[in-house]
């Protein structure tokens, strides 16, 4: 009878433990709750706010010092007031000669390799190296608000996942690439300058940081914040990485990264030339065609482009290129099909802007 109760019991029991850790995983893995709308974002920083807030009252300020002080000079022969007002004519023509050499948008002018409307050039490259295909998307813009992070669903949360294309469709995106897949992973999620979770610390973990002008960073985790990035002027926080290069040099060895940099997968990748000046890096893997990179190795090639900046994104099954409207690469989800992984999120040049 004892021996039928402790049976009992221990059955009852493995059924709970099991039911309890399945659904512990769907919780974490599968479970989506639901999110915060990116609509209506916490603590959003319009691009250029920070400059733009404090101009216009400076301006006005001094606008009223001016007329102030040609008041008191209205005695004068007023040879002071002409020479104002030609110096201000010879300021405006500069003004309109400036704006006339400024990008101006127009129909884009499509290939399979290539998009120009007039602020954003991209370049379509396919490359073979180290047994694999790697597609590269050299990317020119006009203005630092065309390169953006969509979220699926629009939406931050819990396992809210989207194909990259999916994604990429509904912002209208020129060019997309999957980010860093947030929900599965600890890290500072900043975006279009709303910030949704701030740094975990981790002494191990960089980020990329991508500035309202255009400019990018690679910060430690244990060493920021988003709230003082924000005030920095901060618009994106990718939190994946590692850092590749680092002021033009590598930042990665052979050595010194976990097991699985070491193996040869898919990868995606940002690289930074100068300010609006990009590349979105995607390689296969895990096929006979293409075997994949390690992640130095993928360094190596990103060094070789003259990037002076570059950070890996989330790689393997997730990594997928957008381009006019249709996926480039060939993504191997769970390393046997060549489809499409959900994804969190996406960095993207947008249409217009």
């Amino acid at each position: 009878m004892n021996f039928l109760k402790k049976a009992a019991f221990s059955l009852i029991y493995g059924v709970l433990l099991i039911s309890f850790t399945a659904y512990i995983l769907l919780y974490t893995y599968v479970l989506p709750d639901d999110g915060i709308d990116v609509q209506n974002p916490p603590d959003t920083i319009i691009w250029g706010d920070q400059s733009s807030a404090s101009e216009p009252e400076s301006g006005a300020e001094s606008g009223a010092e001016s007329v102030s002080d040609q008041s008191e000079l209205s005695d004068d022969s007023g040879e002071e007031s002409a020479e104002s007002a030609e110096q201000s004519s010879e300021e405006e023509s500069s003004e309109e000669e400036s704006s006339e050499e400024k990008p101006v948008w127009h129909e884009p002018v499509i290939t399979d390799t290539s998009y120009d409307d007039g602020l954003v050039q991209i370049t379509l490259t396919t490359y073979r190296e180290y047994n694999t295909t790697i597609y590269v998307a050299d990317i020119k813009i006009a203005t630092p608000e065309l390169l953006k992070t969509g979220l699926g669903g629009d939406r931050f949360g819990r396992n809210i996942l989207r194909k990259t294309s999916d994604i990429a469709a509904g912002k209208e995106a020129i060019l997309a690439v999957n980010g860093d897949y947030y929900c599965a992973r600890k890290g500072c999620v900043l975006r279009n300058g709303a910030l949704y979770r701030d740094f975990s610390n981790d002494p191990d973990d960089e980020s990329l940081v991508i500035y309202a002008d255009g400019s990018v960073d690679c910060v430690k985790e244990c060493e920021s914040d988003g709230e003082t990035l924000l005030a920095a002027g901060a618009m994106q926080v990718i939190s994946f990485g590692p850092a590749l290069i680092e002021d033009g040099e590598l930042s990665v060895t052979t050595t010194d990264e976990v097991d699985r940099a070491m193996v040869l997968n898919p990868r995606c990748a940002f690289a930074y030339y100068d300010k609006l000046h990009y590349a979105f890096v995607v390689s296969d893997g895990r096929t006979s065609e293409s075997k994949g990179l390690k992640l130095y190795q993928l360094a190596e090639f990103m060094k070789g482009l003259g990037a002076k900046e570059a950070y890996n994104f989330d790689g393997g099954g997730s990594a997928t290129m957008y381009f006019n409207g249709k996926v480039i690469n060939k993504p191997t989800t769970n390393g046997k099909e060549i489809v499409e992984r959900k994804v969190s999120d996406i960095v993207y040049i947008g249409y217009k802007y």
